[in-house]
């Protein structure tokens, strides 16, 4: 921001469910990483060199002792000061006015535009306002500036406490994955491992999922999104549960394949590696200066080979992988970057390239092979089998760190897990975790 700049980010507002039932309140993740305020509707102010506005404040719900009876305590702006250390807060109410006022004054304003009607509104009225008004010394902004080109590049670099906060997030997650490994039989629904993994990540002091699970037994993991989670577990299937617990908004996100009666087939087992011989590549090429492209192309080469040592294709790996024969099996790029978001905020190119990896950036790395029941392309035995397996990866100056490796992943340690006597654990020790 420079001399005469404002900046506005409206937090998330309540969405209805159905009549008069609401969604679980989550806050907007820009908001959030800037306030750290969990209420619903806020607003955050920034100002630079701007006359009566404060580089700081919030727009907040006003008390309401009446409504605080009903929803619970707000903060308040004195509350809002008083814990979150703003300089200045202001009843949301006020907005209404301020907001207009302090856009006439700025040279230029830094907003989303697109998110947020009410606020769209109150900006684009007040730029138009501002244009009958040249007599006055008063002139619109000089220009709309996209905040989250600088805002999401700093959320894409972790800090430790962010990092503990995902440590948390993942040795949840994946004690909600060993639970459903060891729970796992058949004749169980798809909805009960799902429940398993809810009740595990709110046991141990999670805000819950980061989003909602997939629980796919069968040829359901050939439906990449699936998650309607209404089927029966049958004898001989593998599950394919992605799935991943939220701390303080901080994300994780871990996908294991495993077998229903805890015992891989022969064909499960050789499809199963080689998806897992693609991920460790892929995560083997997650280190400062490789380009996020090259841990997706790692997988590609992985998968490729092994398509043709299953017979689906004939061509040599270099053709699969410059004419992308693998699509139609391999479907979906390797990472993504996590963090407040599954999804996470920050570009994947600079200047029309992958960019590279640096030390802070946190990614996914999830290969999978699909072979639907109906594929006439796939030997027999092989169709019907959907695998993904998925860590979340954090890179180090040194290389990275596998942030969800406490998830049993070898074909081994997936069948010991499915044969563990894992029955309601104790509750996971946060603290120390976070240590």
């Amino acid at each position: 921001m420079e001399e005469g700049d404002l900046a506005l980010f409206p937090g998330a507002s309540f969405a209805t469910r159905n009549h008069d039932v609401e969604y679980p309140f989550r806050q907007q993740a820009d908001y959030w990483y800037l306030t750290g305020h969990g209420e619903a509707d806020g607003i955050l102010l920034l100002s630079k060199g701007i006359e009566g506005l404060p580089e700081e404040g919030l727009f907040v719900l006003p008390k309401d002792s009446e409504k605080e009876t009903w929803t619970g305590v707000r903060l308040g702006p004195e509350g809002a000061k008083e814990t979150l250390g703003f300089q200045e807060a202001w009843n949301l109410e006020e907005a209404e006015k301020l907001i207009p006022e302090a856009v006439q004054k700025a040279k230029r304003v830094w907003y989303r535009i697109g998110d947020h009607s009410g606020l769209d509104k109150q900006i684009v009225g007040a730029v138009s306002s501002s244009r009958m008004k040249a007599r006055l010394g008063i002139h619109p902004p000089e220009a709309l500036v996209e905040p989250t080109h600088v805002l999401h590049e700093m959320r894409l670099f972790k800090t430790e406490e962010e990092l503990s906060f995902m440590r948390l997030a993942s040795a949840v997650s994946a004690e909600g994955h060993m639970l459903a490994m060891a729970q796992s039989t058949p004749g169980m629904g798809e909805w009960e491992l799902q429940a398993l993994l809810d009740y595990t990540f709110r046991r141990n002091g999670g805000d819950g999922w980061s989003y909602p699970a997939i629980v796919a037994g069968g040829a359901n993991a050939c439906i990449l999104h699936y998650n309607t989670n209404h089927q029966t577990l049958r004898d001989g299937d593998l599950v394919l549960i992605d799935a991943g617990a939220e701390f303080s908004c901080y994300a994780a996100d871990i996908t294991r394949t495993f077998p229903v009666n805890g015992t891989f087939t022969p064909d499960q087992k050789s499809v199963y590696q080689a998806v897992l011989d693609a991920e460790m590549s892929s995560i083997e090429s997650c280190k400062p200066g490789n380009s996020f492209n090259d841990v997706h192309m790692a997988s590609v080469r992985s998968l490729s080979g092994s398509l043709v040592e299953f017979g689906v294709l004939k061509e040599s790996v270099d053709e699969i992988v410059e004419k992308e024969l693998y699509k139609p099996w391999y479907l979906h790029n390797t990472s993504h970057w996590i963090g407040l978001d599954v999804h996470d905020a920050g570009r994947y190119k600079a200047d029309g390239e992958f960019r590279n990896l640096e030390a802070g950036m946190c990614l996914t790395v999830e290969p999978g092979l699909y072979f639907s029941e109906n594929d006439d392309r796939v030997p027999k035995p092989l169709r019907g089998i959907g695998i993904r397996i998925e860590d979340d990866i954090l890179i180090t100056p040194g290389g990275h760190e596998n942030l969800t490796l406490a998830a049993p992943k070898t074909i081994e340690d997936v069948e010991a897990a499915c044969s563990a006597e894992r029955v309601m654990p104790p509750v996971l020790d946060t603290e120390l975790l976070a240590k």
